[in-house]
């Protein structure tokens, strides 16, 4: 068999990207990293928030108890503290009074 006239191609493909792009990626992923650093941060955050809302809401559940107690079924007007009183509460309490007084 007769030796080759021609060199033998080598493979042309570079090994590596340049300095410029593999800066250029890094910058990128290191951006994406931050991104979801930051959204862990938040959704702490967020875990917490909500954990403190659903304190108050038991918070409010028990005043709403104490109130029931003291003065029956009734709506509260936040800004100014007034009563309104349900109309079934109202007619109850006035047959309850109409008993007494047989």
């Amino acid at each position: 068999m007769a030796k080759r006239k021609t060199p033998k191609v080598q493979n042309l493909r570079p090994e590596t990207i340049t300095k410029d792009e593999l800066v250029k990626l890094q910058n990128v992923v290191r951006t994406i990293n931050d991104a979801q650093k930051q959204i862990g941060v938040i959704e702490m955050q967020k875990h917490s928030i909500l954990r403190d809302i659903s304190q108050l809401q038991d918070m409010v559940a028990e005043i709403q108890k104490e109130f029931k107690e003291k003065y029956g079924e009734f709506d509260v007007n936040i800004m100014d503290g007034t009563i309104k009183y349900n109309k079934d509460d109202n007619e109850t309490d006035t047959k309850d009074n109409d008993r007494e007084g047989l």
